[in-house]
């Protein structure tokens, strides 16, 4: 991109960040446990003024019970569903851990628009934004009205397509969460699922290798989906991402491949990255927490616990707290190179914005 379109696309994010930050576009937090709509970044697929449905739970269900050991935990439906269908229960993770739970209608959520609909499934990308647009929401709320609460303590987990947005999350704000965990999430848009390719995964992303398409892929837009792209963990070390990421995938999972699971922990690990994973087997089934070795594992709200709980429960000597300062918080682009540019998540205003930057003349956004 040349200088001059950078410094337009600036200057239109700054406005665009501007009009999303007036207080009118915002609304307050329930006094007890409700569902509020937020501005989200407009969908290229369908531009217009874009809103995302989000429910929030809080410890005993009231906004008074927040205390400053009170972390912010996401807990993210999966591809199809809505709310907090296919993701660890939210009023569970609220009460157990002392956390305000928060579920999110993400980009596309619902059957309709997320398997039925002709427009390509965004596969983490716009969906992440919208779920840390949401988690910023809820910090940024209870800091103006200056009630405690643990900023520390943020975590992430999600099911399937939640756990997809989850990993995409804590890659697109990597120096956010102490904790998350994926669930049987997808782990890269790859060639089978974005193209729906014969002999692999059942899942079809609708995309399209024809660049005259509505539904165009790009590499770029490829790159950024892939979770474990191995450039991509070397910059999220730079930035020195503390985050602890737990993966938990049942070893005979074809939905959302076992092997792209396996070749995520191998990557991370290669890079250094904090990554623990879990792959269920025969051995593992209880018939109580684990109830399968394929894509659906068992009880999602009790994997959580058993899993990861000594990281998310206040007291516990293995407690996971972020140090130092949010992505929200240092307001810094995060900034991640992919074939022809790179993508940029601007935090200038707290929340994120994404954008790409292309480093040809000129071209299409391809995110």
């Amino acid at each position: 991109m040349k200088p001059s379109r950078i410094c337009a696309c600036c200057l239109l994010l700054s406005l665009l960040c501007r009009t999303l930050t007036a207080d009118d576009d915002w609304p307050q937090l329930p006094d007890q446990d409700g569902t509020v709509n937020l501005p989200a970044q407009e969908w290229p697929q369908k531009p217009g003024p874009r809103h995302v449905r989000v429910l929030i739970h809080y410890p005993q269900g009231n906004l008074a019970a927040i205390n400053d050991q009170t972390g912010l935990m996401l807990s993210l439906h999966n591809w199809g569903g809505e709310d907090c269908v296919g993701t660890a229960d939210p009023q569970t993770l609220a009460n157990r851990l002392n956390v305000v739970a928060i579920c999110v209608n993400y980009l596309q959520s619902g059957r309709q628009a997320s398997i039925e609909d002709p427009e390509p499934y965004d596969f983490g990308y716009l969906q992440s934004l919208d779920a840390l647009r949401a988690l910023w929401f809820v910090g940024h709320r209870l800091q103006q009205a200056e009630l405690p609460y643990d900023d520390g303590r943020l975590y992430c987990t999600g099911g399937s397509g939640g756990g997809n947005v989850t990993q995409m999350a804590a890659k697109l704000a990597p120096r956010t969460f102490a904790c998350v965990i994926d669930m049987c999430g997808m782990k890269k848009l790859s060639d089978d699922i974005a193209f729906n390719l014969p002999g692999g995964s059942t899942l079809n992303a609708r995309w399209s290798r024809d660049a005259q398409s509505p539904n165009f892929l790009s590499a770029d837009a490829q790159e950024i989906r892939f979770v474990a792209h191995p450039q991509h963990l070397i910059t999220r070390q730079q930035l020195d991402s503390q985050t602890k990421i737990v993966v938990v995938h049942g070893a005979d999972d074809h939905t959302c491949p076992i092997e792209d699971a396996r070749e995520l922990v191998a990557n991370m690990q290669a890079a250094g990255v904090d990554v623990e994973p879990h792959f269920i087997g025969e051995a593992e089934l209880d018939g109580t927490v684990f109830t399968s070795t394929g894509h659906s594992l068992g009880n999602r709200t009790e994997i959580v616990l058993r899993i990861a709980g000594q990281y998310l429960t206040p007291g516990s000597e293995q407690l996971l707290r972020r140090n130092g300062k949010s992505d929200f918080e240092l307001q810094q682009d995060v900034r991640y190179a992919t074939s022809t540019g790179e993508f940029v998540i601007s935090y200038a205003t707290g929340f994120p914005v994404g954008r790409f930057e292309s480093r040809l003349a000129a071209g299409d956004d391809p995110s």
